[in-house]
């Protein structure tokens, strides 16, 4: 059956006219006349049977149908656009997947191992989408996802299935000139610190200083970072402590530019996890699943 749709032609002229509100604006954005993006809204109009913009006293404005279309638009015209680039550079190359993943994990546990997937499979090309929500796969173009969140959130994410990686553990950590020559401190003296936060995690530190039996009134109190590796690099350069996920740091540890504050190693309710669609697997992301366990300690 031959599909109802519009011409791409169509598509990317609205779509820039929506996003602009100026037909005048997207014909320079598309290289055409002013006239050629207007009679391309127009057919599209006509094929749809309805009006999406209006004109007001101030120029042209969406209406609602409008508004909900050209979101619509722009995600599927930025998917085909990015399997579209994607194909283009493969060039014989084979396989390649799309992974949707939590930055920091992404670029401190799995980009470091990437190498071993290379030399194991020349062939298959790994893309990283950064992706912290759960999401739908069908809209996204996107073949898995490296999940951090709690047993109950991956249950909710429906039409998906999930394999557990990793168990997130976490310990306070800091610059060793932070603690002038000590192995370590004392979490009531740990509370007194400068304490590193994570927008995200806005309790962590009140719920390790309540599983420790310690009064912290300045639990929540310090600068606050979004990534991991932002709150990372502050602890390194001494700014105060980090409580961190152990296998975010692997690094830092191993060098010795971050060490132990205090003993009292946490097991958070969080886990990383690689989650799929419920559909048949593809042959390139069951290898790349093969692979990934294998790296598992």
């Amino acid at each position: 059956m031959r599909r109802k749709l519009p011409s791409t032609q169509a598509l990317s002229c609205f779509e820039a006219a929506a996003r602009h509100e100026s037909f005048t604006r997207a014909a320079q954005e598309l290289a055409l006349t002013q006239g050629a993006v207007s009679r391309q809204v127009a057919g599209l109009e006509d094929f749809l049977g309805l009006a999406l913009f209006k004109r007001t006293q101030h120029g042209m404005t969406l209406t609602p149908a409008g508004l909900d279309y050209a979101r619509q638009v722009s995600t599927r015209l930025d998917a085909l656009e990015r399997d579209t680039l994607d194909l283009m550079g493969r060039q014989k190359q084979g396989e390649s997947l799309t992974l949707g993943a939590v930055p920091t994990f992404a670029t401190r546990w799995l980009i470091p191992r990437l190498p071993l997937l290379a030399s194991a499979h020349p062939n298959l090309q790994i893309n990283i989408e950064t992706r912290t929500r759960a999401f739908m796969f069908s809209d996204s173009g996107i073949d898995a996802a490296l999940y951090a969140g709690t047993p109950e959130q991956v249950q909710q994410w429906a039409g998906t299935r999930a394999q557990l990686l990793l168990a997130e553990d976490v310990l306070p950590v800091c610059s060793p000139a932070l603690l002038a020559g000590h192995d370590g401190i004392t979490p009531q003296v740990l509370a007194g610190m400068p304490l590193l936060q994570q927008s995200t995690r806005p309790e962590a530190w009140k719920q390790w200083f309540d599983a420790q039996g310690v009064a912290a009134p300045q639990a929540m109190s310090g600068p606050r970072y979004e990534l991991f590796s932002m709150q990372a690099a502050a602890a390194t350069c001494g700014l105060g402590v980090a409580l961190m996920p152990t296998l975010l740091i692997e690094a830092e540890l191993a060098s010795g530019a971050l060490v132990l504050a205090c003993s009292g190693v946490q097991h958070g309710r969080r886990s990383y996890y690689l989650v799929q669609p419920e559909t048949p697997e593809r042959p390139a992301l069951g290898v790349f699943r093969e692979w990934l366990l294998g790296q598992l300690p």
